[in-house]
C-alpha cells in the first residue's frame, strides 16, 4: 500500500543527503556541456537501478527480528549522520564527457557516471535503511527515486544558483540532523520494543 507520509520522509532524507554529493556536481558539469534532457535520462536511469538494489537489500533486512532490525537501522542512520558531519571536502573530479552529443552517447555517459559513482553511496545505504525501517518498498522506492531525480534535475539545470543561495554546509547539517532523529527513533524502538 502506498503511503504518502513514508514517501515524503524518504524524499526529504534522500534529497538532503544527495544534495552535497559529488554526483550532483557531476550532473551539473554534464548539464552545462550537453543537452540537459539527454543527461537527465541517463542519470535518472542509473538512480532507478540504485534504488531497486537498495530496496532489495532493505527487504532482506526485514527478515530479521524487529528489535534487532531497529537497532541495526538506528546504528546505520547514526553512521550516515556521522559521514555527513565529518566528511572532508572533496576535490571536484573532472568529468570525462563523450566526444559527440548524440542522445545515446550523452545519456550513456550520465548513466555510467552515476552508476559507478553512486554504488554503495550514502543515499543507497539510507534507502536500504528506510526500506527496512518502514517495510513499505513501494513508498520508500518512489520517495527515494523522486528525491534523487529532484537533486539530479537541480544539479543539471540550476545547481550553481542553488549553491550560491544555500550554503552546502547548511544542507549537509540539515541532512545529518534528520538522520540523527531517525537513528534516535529507531534505537528507541529497539530498546523500548
Amino acid at each position: 500500500m502506498l503511503s504518502f507520509t513514508i514517501m515524503a520522509i524518504t524524499f526529504g532524507v534522500i534529497f538532503l543527503a544527495e544534495l552535497p554529493d559529488k554526483t550532483a556536481l557531476a550532473g551539473l558539469v554534464l548539464g552545462t556541456r550537453y543537452k540537459a534532457s539527454y543527461v537527465f535520462v541517463g542519470v535518472a536511469a542509473a538512480f532507478a537501478v540504485h534504488v531497486v538494489l537498495a530496496i532489495a537489500a532493505g527487504s532482506v533486512l526485514t527478515l530479521l527480528p524487529h528489535r534487532l532490525l531497529q537497532a541495526i537501522v538506528g546504528v546505520l542512520f547514526l553512521a550516515g549522520a556521522a559521514m555527513l558531519l565529518f566528511k572532508k571536502g572533496e576535490d571536484d573530479e573532472e568529468v570525462k564527457a563523450p566526444a559527440d552529443q548524440s542522445f545515446w552517447k550523452v545519456s550513456g555517459a550520465g548513466f555510467m557516471l552515476i552508476l559507478v559513482a553512486e554504488f554503495g553511496d550514502l543515499t543507497q545505504i539510507m534507502t536500504a535503511n528506510l526500506a527496512a525501517r518502514y517495510d513499505n518498498p513501494l513508498s520508500v522506492g518512489l520517495g527515494a527515486v523522486l528525491g534523487l531525480w529532484a537533486v539530479a534535475g537541480l544539479g543539471i539545470v540550476g545547481g550553481k544558483a542553488l549553491m550560491k543561495r544555500v550554503p552546502l554546509r547548511l544542507i549537509t547539517k540539515v541532512a545529518a540532523c534528520l538522520m540523527l532523529a531517525l537513528a534516535g527513533f529507531s534505537l528507541f524502538e529497539a530498546i523500548a520494543g
